[in-house]
């Protein structure tokens, strides 16, 4: 196990936290697996959610504002049975938001 080397204390409580945070939902995952009577494998399954993508897609238009939309890849049938089994959904569309273009 690594040091930590920081120097400010709010740097490494920060660094707690999300080593904590990490910790709890790692074992969260874990859980809902057993649950689900997929094992104890939380790697495995975090493996193949992982290959989900979300990609965001930016669109300028000519009154200088940006539309963006989030897309998110379509799951293979066997992602869609591990989705099903920990009871996940992935969203079908996001909200599209829209923002001043900046330097125009």
């Amino acid at each position: 196990m690594r040091p930590i080397w920081r120097q400010k204390q709010g740097c490494v409580e920060a660094h707690i936290l999300v080593c904590f945070l990490a910790c709890v939902l790692w074992k969260t995952l874990g859980q809902m697996c057993l649950q689900a009577g997929l094992g104890h494998e939380p790697c495995r399954v975090f493996e193949e959610i992982g290959r989900i993508k979300a990609v965001d897609v930016v669109l300028p238009t000519k009154s200088g504002i940006e539309i963006r939309r989030r897309c998110v890849t379509r799951p293979t049938d066997h992602q869609v049975i591990l989705l099903q089994h920990l009871g996940l959904i992935l969203p079908s569309g996001l909200a599209e938001t829209t923002q001043e273009m900046k330097g125009m």
